[in-house]
C-alpha cells in the first residue's frame, strides 16, 4: 500500500502547485499518471481508469478549498460570480454525462478545439475584451455556464480552465477570474466524486482501501502534498504580473485542448 507513497506526494505538489496559481484542479494531469500507478501496481485493468477518475475528482474536494482560502486572502474571488455560473456548469455537466451516448464525441472535441486555440490565442496577445465584464442578463449567463458544463463533461476537460477563459474574455481580471474559477470547481468535484463513489460500490475488481472507485492511500498522499503547495502557487499567481499570467494560462489552455483533441484520434 505504502510503495508507491512518493508519487502520490510528487503529484500532489505538482497539482497543488499549479491549483493556486491557476485555479485549475489538476485532472488532466492526475488520471493518466494514476492509471499508469495503479496499472503497475497490478489493479483490475478494468478498474484503472475508473479508479483514477474517481480518485482524482475525490482530490479537487481539498485542493480547490485551500486555492480558494488562499485566493480569498488576496480578495480575489468574486462570489457573486461563483453563485451565478455554479448552478449552470453543475446541471450542464450531468447534461453531457447524459448526452455523451448519443453525440459524437470526436466532432465535438474538433469544434471545441477550434474554440479554445481562438480563446488562448486573443489571451496570449493580450487582445482587450469589450467593455462589460459579465452579460447584463442572467439568461446569457445561465446559457453560458450550462455550455461550459456541457463540454467539460462530454470532452473530459476541467471546467475550471474553461471558466477563467470565459470570465476573462468577458473582461474579469485574470486574477479574480482564476480564484473564482476555483470555488466554482468545488461543487463540481462534489457531484462527481459523490458519483464515482456511488457507482463504484460492490464493483468486482475493486482494490483494499478504496470508497467506491475511490483509492483513499492515493488520495491522502495527493491531498497532504497539494494542500501544502496550493498556497504557494496562489502566492505566486498574485506577485506575478496580469499580462504574464495570461500568456501562461493560454499556453495551458493550447496544450490542455491539443491534448483532449490527439486522446479521440
Amino acid at each position: 500500500m505504502l510503495e508507491w507513497w512518493w508519487a502520490y506526494l510528487a503529484l500532489g505538489a505538482i497539482v497543488g502547485f499549479f491549483a493556486g496559481l491557476l485555479g485549475i484542479g489538476g485532472g488532466a494531469a492526475m488520471v493518466p499518471v494514476l492509471a499508469f500507478i495503479f496499472a503497475a501496481k497490478g489493479f483490475d485493468p478494468a478498474q484503472v481508469v475508473h479508479l483514477a477518475l474517481g480518485t482524482s475528482m475525490a482530490t479537487i474536494l481539498f485542493t480547490s478549498v485551500s486555492s480558494v482560502r488562499a485566493h480569498r486572502r488576496h480578495g480575489a474571488v468574486n462570489w457573486q460570480i461563483v453563485r451565478r455560473i455554479a448552478p449552470g456548469i453543475v446541471i450542464g455537466t450531468f447534461g453531457g454525462a447524459l448526452l455523451a451516448s448519443a453525440l459524437d464525441v470526436r466532432v465535438l472535441a474538433i469544434v471545441f478545439t477550434l474554440l479554445i486555440y481562438y480563446m488562448s490565442v486573443q489571451m496570449f496577445f493580450g487582445k482587450k475584451p469589450a467593455s462589460g465584464a459579465m452579460p447584463l442578463s442572467s439568461a446569457g449567463l445561465n446559457l453560458a455556464s450550462a455550455l461550459i458544463g456541457v463540454i467539460s463533461s462530454l470532452t473530459a476537460t476541467g471546467g475550471a480552465a474553461l471558466v477563467v477563459a470565459y470570465l476573462v474574455k468577458r473582461g474579469t481580471a485574470i486574477h479574480q477570474a482564476i480564484g473564482s474559477a476555483a470555488a466554482i470547481g468545488w461543487p463540481l468535484a462534489a457531484a462527481g466524486t459523490a458519483g464515482f463513489l456511488v457507482t463504484g460500490i460492490g464493483q468486482p475488481g475493486i482494490p483494499a482501501y478504496s470508497l467506491g472507485y475511490i483509492y483513499l492511500p492515493a488520495l491522502a498522499g495527493i491531498v497532504i502534498a497539494s494542500m501544502l503547495l496550493a498556497p504557494l502557487g496562489a502566492r505566486l499567481a498574485h506577485r506575478t504580473p496580469g499580462a504574464l499570467l495570461k500568456k501562461i494560462f493560454a499556453v495551458l489552455l493550447f496544450t490542455l485542448a491539443t491534448k483532449m483533441l490527439f486522446s479521440f484520434f
